[in-house]
């Protein structure tokens, strides 16, 4: 728990309630760091508070599409800048450009402006600037304008993350509950290397500090390769539901994303059916072992918090009791 940093130094958090944030904060809480995190909304970002004492984090209404002065805010005063902000799908003023691609150029501008001594950027391994998807172009876009900005920056590309709060499991849990089969986008065999949120989490915060980090890529990826035909088949293991798996070909997944991409609640978009026809795997690069950090295993870490869906529940332990 303890740090040789020095205590009351200064972060922000862009995204810091959300899924790795919470956990990222919390961490940044533990060693001593005075955290501001920018999030939409800080009424609801509340329950970052208590995970260090009083005034140490501090949730800010800041959003990583507002104006330069607002950016300017946010980093004012800050000796590290962590970006965790992104989305899968667009909606309204929350797009692509805006939060992917744009927005983390801006944001490492202000940081250097403001004298932060590190920044970290956190991408996603499918990042590529040819990519038939938009999600990953912008990806790709982000960590170029970050690297124009602030050289010494530290981009982390994790595959899935999965815990606790994850949007992967839990989302097929859930439609395993109603459904009688589960969707296998393309047949199903692309590839992940899932890999577990603390894992990540951890491996962000020790590179704010890790001069050997600072400049370099890393892939945060677990210990194991899966098709999303095995992920599904151990979901399902896992939780005891006996449901049928429904190849769905490439053609009509993209139709499908194409209507259910016009929803409000978008389970599935035409970008999100790209994504899905590159592997999502590591290249070999430098991954969570240059931080000294064993990734945990997918059978290690899934069963805690899946266990609720064999009660027909949905689980809710959040990042501050972890």
């Amino acid at each position: 728990m303890g740090s040789s940093m020095e205590p009351g130094r200064r972060v922000t958090v862009f995204g810091g309630s959300g899924f790795i944030g919470r956990y990222v904060v919390r961490r940044l809480a533990q060693q001593g760091w005075i955290v501001r995190a920018c999030v939409r909304d800080p009424v609801a970002a509340a329950f970052l508070k208590p995970m260090g004492n009083v005034g140490q984090v501090v949730p800010m209404r800041t959003n990583l599409a507002d104006d330069d002065a607002a950016l300017a805010a946010a980093v004012q005063g800050a000796d590290a800048v962590v970006n965790l902000v992104g989305i899968l799908a667009e909606s309204g003023t929350q797009t692509f450009d805006a939060l992917q691609a744009e927005g983390p150029a801006r944001l490492a501008r202000a940081a250097k402006a403001a004298g932060a001594t590190s920044f970290v950027q956190v991408s996603a391994l499918g990042a590529d600037a040819n990519s038939a998807s938009k999600y990953a172009r912008t990806k790709a876009a982000g960590e170029a304008g970050v690297r124009a900005a602030f050289p010494d920056a530290t981009i982390v590309r994790p595959s899935i993350v999965i815990g606790a709060e994850d949007g992967f499991f839990n989302r097929f849990a859930q439609m395993a509950t109603w459904l009688p089969a589960l969707p296998l986008i393309g047949g199903g065999e692309t590839k992940f290397q899932p890999v577990y949120v603390a894992d990540v989490a951890e491996a962000i915060v020790r590179a704010i500090d890790n001069p050997a980090a600072r400049g370099k890529t890393f892939e945060a990826v677990g210990p194991r390769v899966y098709t999303f035909r095995e992920l599904m088949e151990y979901l399902l293991a896992t939780i005891d539901r006996h449901r049928g798996l429904i190849p769905v070909p490439w053609p009509l997944a993209e139709i499908q994303g194409t209507i259910m991409g016009m929803l409000p609640i978008k389970l599935l978009t035409r970008d999100q059916v790209e994504l899905l026809k590159t592997d999502n795997v590591g290249t070999g690069a430098p991954g969570l072992e240059a931080f000294g950090i064993v990734p945990a295993a997918m059978e290690v870490v899934a069963p805690v918090y899946l266990a609720a869906y064999r009660r027909g529940g949905r689980f809710a332990k959040t990042a501050a009791n972890a």
